[in-house]
């Protein structure tokens, strides 16, 4: 639903962007009027993100994002833009504006949250019943404690076709709704049935604390041993992690992704609390985007096994395109976390965690264990490999260190390494080179903004345009001054701001940066970017009358180029 703008402003003033950051990142260090500190969204070890109390809205100089105190909370907390205003209402003790959409599309998402909350309780109260015999069980065969299956929300699905069914249309849900939230199925004769039967469930909950889904553990032989809730309106499996919503207020200073569930509670229960798994799939980029937003180092605790290292390697490409320093453990004795902290205890698995290997030393170890090193073949394999990893290692100290520790293992000398390590380099260079080409980079892409969806057409009027949004933010006024439409705008972006400045002015609106950035929602880091730049607000007449000269020029070039040549392909085909 569109929200009043005066309510956006209230929300604003009673939610300062300093206080509201300071819960996530710590703001020690001031320069002029900006308070700055480590970017809670990329890794970085000096502190480019920057705070303005005054403007009311952030910006990171090194991976770009900005907003105000709404984009913020929706970045942080992976909310959407409504979700990120009802925190903040909440936050600040105001009630949400009425909602005008119809009201069956208004409750569909709410009413599917509390059937979830509903289903979540059915199968922990179950537990306490002779049908949830099975469950209590196993729980007490894996060593899980009452207090963490409490803790966990644990459950149990009775092994009947319609016990989660029949509880639910009792509380008043149609079937319709539990086939929509995905806890059961249609038969073929039209009818319901559960998904989730004979299994120990464990609810997935969300960083706010809501049940999204579920994901079941069979408690006999038959498959899957894991199922997951399907894709819902609430629930994306790509887009969320177990535990998540307990482990992002560890204070280890790290997340362990572990595979399992189980894996899960029980690194919990031994203490470290910072344990997560991701939901029936390989980890993805959202999910790996999702732990940045809490960590800056993850360990990948996955099983001890070929599939597990599989999935190991895959992980840590992910990470490293996030920024996340990751490393690697390496469990000897046991084929998981669950198995290694009963046989070794709590206090062997943290002497673990100190030991983990980076994952230049993981990768290293993988490449060797696939060649026989007493042939010359087999170190020749190695050699060709290992230095193609090390050739990817960007900090040359590393990389000098780790190429005799491959020398020493494949019994050559380090300068061989290192002159193979170069030869990979160059051929890297070479290949990037080439793809550079292939764009055919022309000088005025210096000035395009990196999200390739904003691109300028016309990246002189493009600029121009930027200017113009600038100084109508600083002196909104003067849009009364200029016959500016959003047609005058090349660019769509800008043609969208523009029309957010023009009708806050023209319903006596305050115009600043922090209401522009909440109103353009999870798309402000442009603005942000540019409303950094110093500007003298004395001279803004003058900059604006110069920055629509320029658009205007900007835009009659391209029309008589256009024209040009259209001029000459005619004369060519009367030719």
């Amino acid at each position: 639903m569109p929200l009043p703008d005066g309510f956006l402003d209230e929300l604003t003033a009673r939610n300062d962007i300093v206080d509201v950051v300071s819960d996530y990142v710590q703001l020690n260090k001031r320069s002029g009027s900006n308070l700055f500190g480590l970017c809670p969204f990329h890794s970085e070890k000096t502190p480019s993100f920057s705070v303005s109390q005054d403007k009311q809205i952030y910006h990171c100089f090194g991976c770009g994002k900005g907003g105000g105190v709404v984009n913020f909370i929706m970045e942080i907390e992976n909310l959407g833009f409504m979700d990120a205003v009802q925190f903040l209402a909440r936050r600040a003790g105001m009630e949400m504006p009425e909602d005008d959409t119809p009201k069956e599309l208004r409750n569909r998402r709410a009413r599917m949250l509390e059937l979830n909350r509903d289903a979540a309780r059915f199968f922990y109260e179950t537990l306490k019943t002779p049908k949830g015999r099975e469950a209590v069980d196993y729980i007490k065969r894996r060593g899980i404690s009452p207090e963490m299956a409490k803790r966990f929300g644990l459950g149990c699905a009775p092994n009947e076709w319609n016990a989660l069914t029949d509880a639910m249309t009792k509380k008043g849900y149609t079937q319709y709704e539990l086939v929509d939230a995905g806890l059961c199925k249609r038969g073929r004769t039209g009818g319901v049935y559960d998904v989730f039967r004979n299994r120990l469930m464990f609810p997935v909950i969300d960083v706010r604390g809501s049940v999204i889904g579920f994901s079941g553990r069979i408690l006999d032989d038959g498959e899957p041993k894991y199922l997951n809730s399907p894709d819902t309106p609430v629930f994306s499996k790509s887009h969320n992690l177990f535990a998540l919503n307990l482990a992002k207020k560890s204070k280890m200073g790290m997340l362990i992704l572990a595979e399992g569930n189980i894996d899960v509670v029980s690194l919990h229960q031994a203490g470290f609390d910072c344990a997560v798994a991701s939901l029936g799939t390989s980890l993805t980029p959202e999910q790996a985007r999702l732990m940045s937003r809490y960590t800056e180092r993850v360990v990948i605790a996955y099983d001890n096994d070929g599939a597990g290292q599989k999935a190991a390697q895959r992980a840590i490409g992910i990470f490293e395109n996030t920024g996340i320093q990751c490393r690697v453990l390496r469990m000897s004795g046991a084929k998981d976390p669950d198995e290694y902290i009963k046989k070794m205890g709590a206090e062997a698995f943290s002497l673990l965690l100190e030991r983990s290997e980076n994952h230049i030393e993981y990768r290293l170890l993988a490449v060797k264990a696939k060649y026989d090193l007493l042939t010359d073949d087999g170190r020749i394999g190695y050699l060709r490999e290992a230095t193609e990893v090390l050739a990817s290692i960007g900090n040359s100290i590393e990389r000098d260190v780790y190429s005799e520790k491959v020398a020493d293992i494949a019994s050559v000398s380090k300068e061989a390494v290192l002159n193979e390590v170069k030869r990979a380099i160059s051929r890297r260079y070479k290949e990037q080179k080439k793809r550079e080409e292939k764009k055919n980079l022309r000088p005025e892409q210096t000035v395009q903004p990196a999200d390739k969806s904003k691109r300028y057409a016309n990246p002189t009027s493009g600029v121009a345009e930027e200017g113009v949004i600038r100084v109508l933010v600083r002196d909104p006024e003067l849009i009364k001054t200029v016959a500016l439409t959003e047609e005058s705008f090349t660019s769509p972006y800008w043609a969208k701001v523009f029309a957010l400045i023009k009708r806050r002015n023209g319903d006596n609106e305050s115009v600043t940066e922090s209401a522009i950035a909440n109103l353009l929602e999870d798309d402000a880091d442009l603005f942000t970017k540019i409303m950094r730049e110093p500007f003298d607000i004395s001279a803004a007449p003058k900059v604006l009358q110069d920055c629509i000269n320029k658009m205007e020029r900007a835009q009659i070039k391209v029309s008589e180029d256009v024209d040009l040549l259209k001029y000459l392909e005619n004369k060519r085909k009367n030719l």
